[in-house]
Parts: structure tokens; C-alpha cells; sequence
């Protein structure tokens, strides 16, 4: 079953992503970011590829700061593998299809 990525917010954050069953993927992102609309298109990617075992959710950073500071978001893009209250790894810049697909699948096989 393919899920497709949902936009949330700091108030949907304790229930998409912390009370969540599966794994999720947190995309932190920005309108006036250049590399965040060279990443959507594998955000979706990601979601067709992993979305029977891994919930993708993007935030937009500038109106969800709460979110932002508790998962210490310096810069956009960022991604953030949550399960529960537990950080699974993290990395933030642009990065491609290869790099993204690999930091999924390393911290997906480990947990």
C-alpha cells in the first residue's frame, strides 16, 4: 500500500509523527529554499518506494518552530527519521536519489 506524503504542522507533530506506528520520515523545508524543490520530486520517490513501512510527513520550518528547535533543524532540507520519541538519524542538506534512498534503508534495517 503506497501512502503519499503529508503536510503537517507543530500541532499535528505529536500525532503524525510521535504516536505513529510506523517509522516517519520528517522533511523540513521552505519556500525560499532552492535545494528543498530539487527534493520534492524524491520525497515522492521515497513515499512510492517505502510507504508500506515508513510514513512521510514535510514541515514547512518558518511556521513550525517548535518542531524545528526540538529536532535542532539548522538548515533546509532536513530529514529527520522519528520513531516514537526515538531520533533514528538525521541529515540535512541537499542530497540525491542514492544518498536518500541508503540513509532510509540503513536506519529502517537497523531498527
Amino acid at each position: 500500500m503506497t501512502k503519499g506524503v503529508i503536510n503537517i504542522s507543530d500541532d499535528e507533530f505529536e500525532t503524525e509523527v510521535l504516536k505513529s506506528e510506523q517509522p516517519v520520515l520528517v522533511y523540513f523545508w521552505a519556500n525560499w529554499c532552492g535545494p528543498c524543490k530539487l527534493m520534492s520530486p524524491l520525497i515522492n520517490i521515497a513515499a512510492n518506494n517505502y510507504g508500506d513501512r515508513l510514513k512521510i510527513v514535510k514541515m514547512e520550518v518558518d511556521p513550525n518552530p517548535e518542531s524545528v528547535k526540538k529536532y535542532a533543524v539548522e538548515g533546509v532540507p532536513a530529514f529527520r527519521l522519528v520513531q516514537g520519541e526515538n531520533l533514528l538519524g538525521s541529515t540535512e542538506g541537499a542530497i540525491g536519489k542514492e544518498k536518500l534512498l541508503s540513509f532510509i534503508d540503513t536506519h529502517l534495517n537497523n531498527n
